[in-house]
């Protein structure tokens, strides 16, 4: 019967697990979502502290009723504008750091940009500087050459607008062709001075 006591005093001995302290964990789960709630509100306050700054930005061109005939057209995404040559300098103003999906048609009259549920823009002809091919920019980085960048200028400012199309190999005639009109506007405009 020895064994048979032993048993019995250790189980005796044996004390039952802690209880879970219930209020202590709700408290800390409640900490956590407050403060998570409050990076968030600091991250909005931040992006509209941005568009204040840059609240001088003229309200964006739209397309005019007749555009002309479509040169090229592109579907894919939009990732946003930045001030030219600085790739994570992002412009919130009018929409523009929302990033959605994008319909861009090129016309000789410029380009196009058909945003939904985002604004859509116009970027005319006479203010395109540029196009290249680039991988970065405004928080978006992809493979070298996986961005469309169009350089083009708005109140004084020259921005960049970052696009992603559906097709990658489209990016190449949508680079040629931009550049083209710009140095084809470029002489018109030294000509014209």
């Amino acid at each position: 019967m020895t064994p048979l006591i032993a048993i019995a005093a250790e189980a005796a001995e044996q004390k039952s697990a802690e209880v879970t302290d219930w209020a202590g964990r709700l408290g800390w789960v409640a900490g956590l979502l407050l403060f998570v709630a409050f990076v968030y509100w600091l991250m909005r306050q931040g992006w509209k502290w941005r568009g204040s700054l840059q609240s001088d930005l003229p309200e964006l061109p739209t397309a005019p009723d007749r555009t002309g005939e479509a040169t090229l057209t592109l579907s894919g995404r939009y990732h946003g504008s930045t001030t030219a040559g600085q790739w994570l300098d992002r412009i919130v103003a009018h929409g523009l750091g929302t990033r959605s999906r994008v319909e861009l048609t090129l016309t000789d009259a410029g380009v196009e940009v058909v945003r939904p549920g985002a604004n859509d823009f116009f970027v005319p002809a006479a203010a395109l500087r540029g196009a290249r091919l680039d991988k970065g920019i405004a928080g978006k980085v992809l493979a070298e050459g996986g961005l469309l960048i169009i350089t083009w200028e708005h109140g004084g400012k020259l921005l960049d607008s970052g696009f992603r199309s559906d097709r990658a190999a489209e990016h190449t005639a949508w680079v040629e062709a931009l550049n083209s009109m710009n140095a084809v506007s470029t002489t018109t405009e030294g000509i014209a001075r």
